[in-house]
Formats: C-alpha cells, sequence, structure tokens
C-alpha cells in the first residue's frame, strides 16, 4: 500500500509546505495553505519500476504543415484565436463571474454544431436544464450540440471515447473537476492541476480540441495553480464591467497565434453581439465640447482602435492628494505627471488627479502618453480641446514625445470617423503618414509646446469672469431679481 503524504499547498499558486503557516512564501497572499493528499495512487516502487518505450526521432529539415483550424463562426473569437482552433489545442477562458463566458460559448458551440461539427458541452455547475435555458433565451436551442453534466474526468473521457472524435468539448468549469488519481477535494490545486492534466493528455492522443473554463481571483487572476496556465495551449481573459455593455476577449498566451489582438463583443438581451467597428462603438456616447477629454487613436493587435480619456483635476483638500486611474497603467499616469511638472511647469501636487478610459477598454501601449497629457492639461486650465482631433505620442523623461508604430493605420482609421486633424509626435510629419488619410497633421516635437497650445485656449478653474457665471445660472435663482 502506498503511503500517505501530506502536505500544506497555496490554493493560490501552488506552493507546497510541510507545515501549515499563516503567510505563502512564494506568492506573499494570506490564508491560502489547505492541508492535502500530495501521494499517487501508484506505489512509488511499482513507479520505478515501469520500462519507459522507445520512440522515433526525426530532423529540423522535416517537411511542416499547418495545422488545420475549425472556425467558431463568430468572427472576434477567430480573430484572437488566430484564426480558429486548432485541432489537439487545449485553450483556458476566463473571467470574472456573469461577465458571459458560458453566453460566449454557448453561441460558438451551437455555430459549430449547425455548421455539421460534433460538438460537446460538459457543465459541471450547472444542469442540463439550465444550459437549455440559456439556449432557448438566446434562440439556439435547435443546434445540435451534445450536452451532459457531469465532473468525474474518467467518466467524462470514457464516454468522449466512444464512437466519433468530438470536433471540440467545452469543459464548465475545470474547477468543479475531480479525479480518482489523487484524494482531495474538488477545485483544489491538487485537484485542478491532475484534471488538467488527464484532460489535456485526451486532447493531444485524439485531436480533439479543448475548452476550459477557468475561475477567477478577487484580482482578476484565474484561480488555481499558475502551472495550469503553462499547460494550455492559449489562455483568454474575457474583461469588462457590469455597468457597461462591451465586453473585451484578449488572448493572454496563445502559441497558435497572437497575443496583441482583441474581440469586442456588446452584450445585449439576445447574447453577445460582436462589433466590428469598436472605435464607432467606444465613441459613440461621447461628450462634446468638455473640457478634460481627448481622443486617443491607438493600435490593439492589427486593429486601430479610437477610444475617449477622460480626465478631472480638481484642487485637493488633503494632505496627499489622489491619483486615480481606470483603464491606464497607474505608474504611467505618475510618469506623465512628474514630466508635466518638471519640463511644462505645470504644477498639480495640489490638485487630486482622476483618469479614466471611457468604454471600459484597458490600454497598454505608451503611445498615449500624448493623449492623457492633453486631457490633464485642458482639465486643469478648463480649455476645451477640438473636438476633431486626435492624439498619440509617447512622452520620454526628458519631455521629448517620441515616434510611434503603425503611424498611417491610426490617421486612416481616425478619419473615417469623421476626424479632421491630428497631434501626432514630430518625427512621423516626414513621411506619407497623412497623405493618404487627407487628415490635418499637428506635429509635436516636446511636450511643452502641447501644454502651450492647450493653455492659450483657456484659464483656470475659479478663474473665469464673474459675468459668464451669473448668465450660467438661472434667473430665478439670481439674488435681487425677483
Amino acid at each position: 500500500m502506498a503511503k500517505n503524504t501530506l502536505s500544506f499547498v497555496c490554493q493560490n499558486c501552488g506552493a507546497a509546505y510541510n507545515r501549515w503557516q499563516g503567510k505563502c512564501e512564494s506568492c506573499g497572499e494570506w490564508n491560502t495553505l489547505a492541508e492535502e493528499d500530495t501521494s499517487g495512487s501508484v506505489p512509488v516502487s511499482i513507479r520505478s519500476k515501469r520500462k519507459g518505450r522507445t520512440f522515433a526521432l526525426e530532423s529540423l529539415s522535416g517537411k511542416t504543415q499547418d495545422a488545420p483550424r475549425l472556425s467558431s463562426g463568430m468572427t472576434e473569437l477567430d480573430r484572437v484565436t488566430g484564426g480558429g482552433f486548432v485541432r489537439g489545442s487545449v485553450l483556458l477562458v476566463g473571467g470574472d463571474p456573469g461577465i458571459g463566458k458560458s453566453t460566449l460559448l454557448t453561441q460558438a458551440t451551437s455555430m459549430m454544431a449547425r455548421a455539421g461539427h460534433r460538438i460537446v458541452y460538459i457543465s459541471g455547475e450547472e444542469a442540463v436544464a439550465q444550459v437549455r435555458l440559456r439556449a432557448e433565451r438566446l434562440g439556439l436551442s435547435d443546434a445540435p450540440v451534445q450536452l451532459a453534466a457531469e465532473t468525474s474526468v474518467e467518466d467524462i473521457v470514457s464516454t468522449l471515447s466512444e464512437g466519433a472524435v468530438p470536433r471540440l468539448i467545452v469543459i464548465d468549469s475545470i474547477q468543479t473537476m475531480w479525479t480518482d488519481t489523487v484524494e482531495s477535494a474538488p477545485g483544489t490545486v491538487t485537484q485542478v492541476r491532475a484534471s488538467a492534466q488527464a484532460l489535456i493528455r485526451f486532447a493531444k492522443k485524439t485531436g480533439a480540441a479543448i475548452i476550459l473554463v477557468g475561475h477567477v481571483t478577487k484580482d482578476g487572476q484565474i484561480a488555481g495553480p499558475r502551472v495550469v496556465e503553462h499547460m494550455v495551449d492559449a489562455v483568454l481573459s474575457f474583461e469588462g464591467e457590469g455597468s457597461q455593455q462591451f465586453r473585451i476577449l484578449r488572448a493572454v498566451k496563445n502559441r497558435f497565434g497572437p497575443t496583441d489582438e482583441i474581440g469586442v463583443f456588446e452584450m445585449t438581451g439576445l447574447g453577445l453581439r460582436e462589433v466590428t467597428n469598436p472605435s464607432e462603438l467606444f465613441l459613440s456616447e461621447r461628450d462634446l465640447g468638455t473640457p478634460g477629454t481627448a481622443v486617443f487613436a491607438g493600435i490593439e493587435g492589427t486593429r486601430p482602435v479610437l477610444v475617449e480619456l477622460q480626465a478631472l483635476v480638481a484642487p485637493t483638500s488633503l494632505g496627499t492628494p489622489r491619483r486615480a486611474v481606470v483603464g491606464w497603467d497607474q505608474s504611467r499616469l505618475s510618469m506623465v505627471l512628474a514630466v508635466l511638472e518638471a519640463h511644462c511647469g505645470v504644477k498639480l501636487s495640489g490638485h487630486d488627479v482622476y483618469l479614466n478610459v471611457a468604454g471600459g477598454l484597458r490600454i497598454h501601449e505608451p503611445a498615449a502618453d500624448m493623449a492623457a497629457a492633453a486631457a490633464l492639461v485642458s482639465s486643469l486650465v478648463n480649455a476645451q480641446l477640438p473636438t476633431d482631433a486626435v492624439y498619440f505620442g509617447e512622452i520620454s523623461l526628458s519631455g521629448v514625445i517620441r515616434p510611434v508604430a503603425q503611424t498611417p493605420a491610426r490617421l486612416k482609421e481616425a478619419a473615417k470617423l469623421g476626424f479632421k486633424r491630428a497631434v501626432l509626435p514630430e518625427s512621423a510629419r516626414g513621411g506619407d503618414a497623412g497623405g493618404d488619410a487627407g487628415l490635418s497633421l499637428n506635429a509635436v516635437n516636446s511636450l511643452t509646446t502641447l501644454v502651450a497650445e492647450i493653455a492659450a485656449r483657456g484659464s483656470r478653474r475659479g478663474e473665469q469672469n464673474p459675468q459668464a457665471e451669473k448668465n450660467a445660472t438661472p434667473a430665478r435663482f439670481r439674488r435681487g431679481e425677483g
């Protein structure tokens, strides 16, 4: 008989310890260690006597064929995966509860099943009747998707091995699966790792593509051991705010495609609707004529995306002013504020600064520096930026505006949406960046020039003339008037 080996395993990162302790030394989380049986079902003495089998070795000069892909029927999903699902690949999809993961996969599997492929949907959290209710709400109840509510990995593999091999298998979710090879509760690190290994072996052996749905932690990371993310071929993150109807599908890891592409969806009463032009959707509720707003022409993968950056600079009553940012890097905002104060004379040490990316999109590229700086200065001096202008450019620590990549694509997208001018780095002016787009280019070499142009349009808050304030007040609330 195998000797039971008990250890304390961190449920956040998978690190194992011989004794319990309050803090995990590997990831720094508190109260995440749980006692688990880490011994295998086969004794070590028996495993050591097993002889390995020989396998053939090949050379580097062999003929390589492109992996055949299976289209999901959804253009935005295929864009993120790199053109479709590869045979034998395993994808891990994570997202906040209620963000729409099951809705997305139900729509994708229904379209693929209608195309004649054998699709299997295994639900470990919902009953078959609940999955059918969702399909009826989406108008997909007639799709020939094979459903099951099961959590045993051995039973799932045995059932799927009979008959024709499915082209796509959805496991919703991996945290509910359990296997007999380990003696731990479902959802623990050991069970998640062992269940994922069994399903990955089945995918590589049969050539079926498998999608694993994973839970996320409170900080947005996929729950469970990090080793699962290294085992799978792709990790997709489904992002979005509960108050917004926009949903962003982003590839965090992808062995068969790019990791900088995004898919944009809109949550409606009939499910997720693909957004072919995200820029038009992000700018649909734009508030024209308001100081502190600037349009940024960005790039997500190969797709240009225009989004509005909103800034609010207000005098603070605290000893330490607040710096809040949503949708952008906090350290990037601190750097822009430091450059504005050091090289441009913009004193923000006595003001609270708030920056928001409208629409729920998260920006990662440094080309948004100029748009953020323009919005901040515009809010500080209460100056309205041109409503037909876009901004992009990277700010260096010396205050110089550095060039960015794919300038023609940014300008072409701006011209398509009706913008007339663009504020961009000086180095982009020498090429033919704006020739085809037809935009009026305002090349800026340093951040000081941009700040001076914006400051000349307005005045600081609280310095407006009294007559303007009087005219902005309704007549029935004015002193001395009946």
